[in-house]
């Protein structure tokens, strides 16, 4: 067996594996980000951030998803752009040990800042918060930046910082609800149960609920492929939120307001008092999460595309 046709039975085992996990934004809220930012990415950019990719450490398995075939480089190059930006889910997979011990950081993926709600406002637990999302974005454009870190690493740091700065646009990355229920905080709306666990075929939390924001609002039809499934949501999120209407709130750098945008989203679109526990939502909620989920994603893609310019053009 040769070691392409090796790693070639990895990749399909991995995303097999990874499709049946929710984390973050899922796969395709995280992929249609990536795929926002990669159209607003010059030229140059998107080769200096390929030829990191290609260069990945072996054991990271990134360079993998960089498929032989016919396909054209174009097409390939956006498919790897944007599974790397699904790599620190795929990487939780316990069964690449060696790849799970080194690689995966989950603190890293969200902030958690501890809140209350009192009436209508949103109570914050001054400086308290379990996550690290917002120290490791900006470590990860500081490595970026490091002209003397080799490109190995920058390709870790890459698809990391793909990642993260997608999750703090998803407001249940941004904090966690401390209630009678849940004295120490839901963990993001994951103790916060919309379908039971043994009352349906499968349980709901409201965390997985809104990761599949995209996917629920826009299903794929006759099992689309990546290459047309994808784009379409794109070009439907950014016709409704385009770049000219974001330019003012991108913010660049400012990864603690990024974070305190969604935050901010807790307490006026996730927790309204029309939530209930243990009933799935209606279709008000539902809508408005739709609406609310499109923007964020749609800005994360174009601060991560504005990021990467800046970083990358300096270089």
């Amino acid at each position: 067996m040769t070691k392409k046709y090796k790693y070639l039975l990895t990749f399909v085992f991995v995303m097999l594996i990874s499709s049946t996990t929710a984390n973050a934004w899922d796969d395709t809220g995280h992929k249609v980000s990536a795929y926002i930012a990669w159209q607003q990415m010059t030229p140059e950019v998107r080769a200096k951030a390929i030829n990191l990719l290609l260069n990945a450490p072996e054991d990271s398995h990134l360079s993998v998803y960089y498929l032989a075939g016919s396909r054209s480089s174009a097409a390939k190059e956006l498919d790897l752009f944007m599974i790397a930006s699904t790599w620190p889910d795929i990487i939780r997979n316990r069964d690449f040990k060696v790849r799970f011990d080194k690689y995966n950081r989950g603190p890293w993926h969200y902030a958690g800042i501890l809140w209350k709600q009192v009436g209508a406002n949103a109570v914050r637990e001054e400086a308290v918060s379990d996550g690290l999302a917002i120290p490791t974005l900006y470590d990860l454009e500081k490595r970026l930046r490091d002209g003397t870190l080799p490109d190995a690493d920058k390709a870790v740091s890459l698809a990391w910082f793909l990642h993260v700065a997608g999750d703090i646009h998803n407001p249940l990355h941004n904090g966690s609800r401390i209630t009678e229920v849940e004295t120490d905080g839901d963990r993001g709306g994951n103790r916060f149960l919309l379908v039971p666990e043994g009352t349906r075929e499968n349980s709901l939390n409201l965390h997985s609920y809104w990761d599949g924001i995209l996917r629920r609002g826009v299903p794929r039809r006759n099992d689309e492929c990546d290459a047309d499934y994808i784009p379409k949501i794109a070009a439907k999120i950014t016709g409704r939120y385009p770049l000219s209407r974001m330019t003012s709130r991108l913010k660049l750098g400012d990864y603690r307001e990024w974070n305190d945008e969604g935050y901010r989203l807790l307490n006026s679109v996730v927790y309204t008092p029309e939530l209930k526990r243990n009933v799935l939502p209606s279709n008000d909620y539902q809508k408005r999460a739709f609406v609310s989920g499109q923007e964020q994603i749609a800005l994360a893609g174009y601060r991560i595309a504005a990021t990467l310019n800046q970083i990358f053009n300096g270089l």
